[in-house]
């Protein structure tokens, strides 16, 4: 694929000069052979990732995974810059424009479409997809263009929970089956003290409001973009509706748009403050943690949001390797490591994230974590976000467009129409 340099710019976010100064450095990008790497391995590794904060994440990595992987490699050393998700595309475009990128990067799902096709990522040889069990839609977000440029160290996934004791009250025997339905529940279950909402029918918006809406833009059958990832199709019928959806859900007063969990404390839905409450899977842990009677007594189910189609969002992080690594052999051969069985089951126990791999379903980490087995079980009904090359542009814009329709300063089709205008601009610069 050619790509201007206006182009580049504007999906990576860096400037002129910056370009100029990594374009200096390293091997050429986009060049990569697609071949495994043989022969000893030596020198240092260098890795970006967003999966390993914290005192915990760091001994994980430090004083396990990578001791493990020098077992069989003692002459590979290892240079880590760890960096939350919010600051992970700044610092990576950052170390573009300096030269200085990663040899091992970690990647949001999304994300790979928009570096590969600025020759930021390597090809990695296409058996690395071959005979590790991995579930074919999970592996889709690693590929641009039929390639693979990364393997997928974690999955993330969204999906809605319930608590099974208010709906047996409200003597409702089944998870609702349609958003009509799901609607009618929402308000049938919600309480209100003084002009507020006590319990909400749903909590929809504790999650990131770009991945609620996009949920149910999947679970209504609609597509963020076509199979080129050139046209938006966005804001079509599926689209407009799904976002209707989640305001009908304020309109009918089932939930409000600031009802949302607070950081640190517990969920809605842990508490009994929401009867629903869209969800991702890592929840389960701090449920766990925080109030494991409603696990021991069994409170807590779990169903795929559904209006025309049983979607799940899958979200994750990918490892891949830098086109311009200094050290590819040892970088491509870290990156087939961190998406080994053992390495991913070490990585999802730690952060409560679902395996990509299908050996792993009967692990007794899958098997004693009720959303992560929910989620593995329902692999063949994920979709994921992204799409397009111009996915970095688009992304951050969607939170505002889907808050503008909630909060009733613009209807669905409005808000969406302007998005689609900003995103036609951004795949307009691709070429």
């Amino acid at each position: 694929m050619t790509l201007t340099r206006r182009s580049f710019l504007s999906a990576v976010g860096i400037s002129s000069v910056a370009l100029s100064a990594a374009a200096c450095s390293g091997p050429t990008a986009g060049s990569g052979p697609a071949t495994v790497a043989t022969g000893k391995l030596s020198g240092q590794v260098s890795l970006l990732t967003p999966i390993f904060e914290g005192a915990a994440g760091k001994a994980l990595l430090e004083q396990k995974l990578i001791p493990a992987f020098q077992k069989t490699h003692p002459d590979v050393s290892f240079k880590v810059d760890y960096v939350n998700y919010s600051a992970l595309n700044e610092k990576l475009t950052t170390g573009l424009a300096g030269g200085t990128v990663a040899d091992v990067l970690m990647l949001g799902v999304g994300w790979i479409p928009p570096f590969a096709a600025k020759g930021v990522l390597a090809e990695l040889p296409a058996e690395f997809a071959d005979g590790q069990g991995f579930h074919p839609r999970v592996l889709d977000p690693s590929r641009h263009e039929g390639k693979l440029y990364a393997l997928p160290a974690v999955l993330d996934t969204r999906f809605v929970a319930y608590r099974k004791d208010i709906f047996e009250e409200a003597g409702i025997t089944a998870p609702p089956q349609n958003w009509e339905e799901l609607r009618g529940i929402a308000k049938e279950l919600t309480r209100s003290s003084g002009g507020r909402i006590s319990r909400a029918g749903i909590d929809a918006f504790s999650i990131d409001l770009r991945q609620g809406w996009e949920y149910a833009l999947f679970a209504n059958g609609g597509k963020l973009f076509d199979e080129t990832g050139r046209k938006v199709l966005f804001n079509q019928r599926e689209g407009v509706e799904a976002l209707e959806f989640l305001a009908g859900l304020i309109k009918d007063g089932s939930t409000a748009f600031d009802f949302r969990s607070e950081a640190g404390k517990p969920l809605q839905l842990q508490t009994g403050n929401a009867a629903m409450a869209l969800v991702n899977n890592a929840h389960f842990m701090t449920i766990q943690q925080q109030s494991p009677e409603l696990i021991k007594e069994g409170k807590i189910g779990t169903f795929l949001l559904k209006n025309t189609t049983e979607a799940m969002f899958q979200g994750g992080t990918l490892a891949s390797v830098s086109a311009r690594s200094k050290n590819p052999d040892a970088a491509q051969t870290f990156v087939r490591y961190l998406a080994s069985p053992e390495v991913i089951l070490h990585t999802c126990e730690y952060r409560g994230s679902v395996p990509a791999i299908s050996a792993l379903a009967s692990s007794d980490y899958v098997k004693n974590n009720d959303f992560v087995r929910f989620a593995v079980d329902n692999l063949d009904k994920s979709v994921s976000e992204g799409g397009t090359p111009a996915w970095m542009e688009i992304r951050d814009t969607i939170k505002a467009a889907v808050e503008e329709a909630l909060t009733g300063k613009a209807t669905a089709q409005e808000a969406l129409d302007r998005l689609a205008d900003t995103a036609n601009d951004a795949i307009g610069r691709l070429q």
